[in-house]
């Protein structure tokens, strides 16, 4: 995400790299850089030109420390007025009252639906909350199903009429249905609208008036730049809503929805959308997205989602295990799936600091492990368990039974290994000490 910004910005800030002290005419150079970055980048030209002068204003204003280079200093100055851009803080949910009803709006084809599910899950097992789905697009063919499916998949209960045709109908009578059944918040799902559609446009206004809920998201897609601030604009006029979710984010390389969207309607971003799996609906911390557009990593986002799928009862057996050397392929499957849980390979290697520059040009598969997968599962389970009887003729067996050869197979078996050994090493040390790897 992003690679034509982070990449822009880069260059902008090589003007200042060897410089000893930042000047008015280096400063101007860079920045001129930089607006240039975010006019590419889909930004306004007002809020390139409003946000390049408040970085200019600061550091000309500002001495540099003899530690700190002026290039590292005019990085933190971005890094900090781009953070204030995007709103400073994440925003949290308002989920103060039983039910909170949370109202999704947004254009035709923008995610609501998905997203509705998407939030429901987050709700459920982040927060906690017992989710009610509500489905009001009446117009949309198979939008209930969609909604229904969707239900299905993250174990949420999903309320429908479907021989209702009055969406503020369907909608009050779910908030009633919840109040009735001890849900704590009820998600409302409504049909895809234009901005210019006053009919549809009114309809939505009658769905607020009649639920009054503690919450309107607007749903939109960051891919359409520009035009996503626009819409927002103008959907904001007539619904004043409190948050939006910006979707497909995990695709926008140029960043311009992200970045301006809380300047032009003065309205937080509260979630993101990062990928087609349910679970890929992040909190839109701008400080951490600040460090991933110009390229210091996420690595806290990156901790958080590990400790999500990573528990400590597991970490534990699995630490046993390393110390009895007993660590086998039933263990390799279940770590490859809880990494591919948390997200899309290439974009969590981006949040390592330092990584997202070395990979850029690099195309990484979201399947990088299908084949690793389909070698264990060609293995017996006796052999999953113990990998020390994978003779030549068992390997043979697993090369032709995967669609690999047995040189993959051998990798495989050396990768387990060389895991058991430096794993073994590191279980064993005491807490603070550091593994004396000697170099061959």
């Amino acid at each position: 995400m992003f690679e034509n910004l982070s990449d822009k910005l880069d260059r902008a800030f090589k003007v200042l790299k060897g410089q000893g002290r930042i000047t008015e005419i280096n400063v101007a150079e860079t920045l001129k850089e930089v607006r240039r970055a975010l006019l590419d980048a889909d930004v306004s030209f007002k809020i390139a030109k409003q946000f390049t002068d408040t970085v200019k204003e600061k550091a000309l204003g500002m001495n540099v420390l003899t530690a700190v280079s002026p290039g590292q200093m005019m990085v933190k100055l971005v890094h900090d007025e781009m953070t204030a851009l995007m709103g400073g803080t994440e925003a949290e949910l308002n989920l103060k009252t039983t039910p909170t009803v949370i109202l999704m709006a947004g254009l035709q084809g923008s995610g609501k639906t998905t997203h509705s599910a998407k939030l429901a899950l987050y709700l459920k097992q982040k927060k906690g909350k017992k989710v009610l789905l509500t489905a009001c697009d009446v117009y949309r063919p198979a939008a209930i199903d969609q909604l229904k499916t969707l239900g299905a998949q993250i174990g949420t209960e999903v309320y429908s009429e479907p021989d209702e045709k009055n969406p503020v109908k369907i909608a009050e009578h779910a908030v009633r249905y919840a109040k009735e059944n001890a849900f704590q918040v009820v998600i409302v799902d409504t049909a895809g609208r234009l901005a210019v559609d006053e009919e549809m446009m009114d309809e939505i206004s009658r769905i607020k008036e009649a639920v009054h809920p503690q919450e309107t998201l607007f749903v939109v897609d960051a891919m359409t730049g520009q035009d996503a601030v626009n819409t927002a604009k103008a959907f904001y006029d007539r619904l004043q809503y409190e948050g939006v979710i910006l979707t497909k984010l995990d695709g926008d390389t140029r960043g311009g929805a992200a970045l301006t969207i809380r300047a032009a309607v003065q309205v937080p971003v509260k979630f993101v959308g990062v990928g087609e799996k349910m679970e890929a609906l992040d909190v839109f911390y701008p400080s951490r997205m600040a460090d991933r557009i110009l390229g210091m990593g996420d690595i806290v986002s990156l901790v958080e989602k590990a400790q999500e799928q990573f528990d400590e009862e597991e970490a534990r057996r699995l630490q046993k295990k390393f110390r009895t050397n007993d660590f086998n392929f039933d263990d390799f499957y279940k770590q490859i799936q809880q990494i591919k849980k948390m997200g899309n390979i290439k974009d969590l290697m981006g949040m390592i600091p330092g990584m997202g520059k070395m990979i850029k040009d690099v195309d990484i598969d979201d399947d990088a492990f299908k084949y690793v997968e389909a070698m264990i599962c060609s293995m017996t389970p006796y052999e999953r368990a113990n990998p020390q009887v994978l003779n030549a003729p068992r390997r043979k067996r697993i090369a032709d039974g995967s669609g690999t050869d047995l040189a993959q197979v051998n990798k495989l078996i050396k990768q387990l290994e060389d895991t058991k050994k430096v794993m073994k090493t590191v279980s064993k040390m005491k807490p603070g000490a550091r593994p004396n790897f000697r170099m061959r």
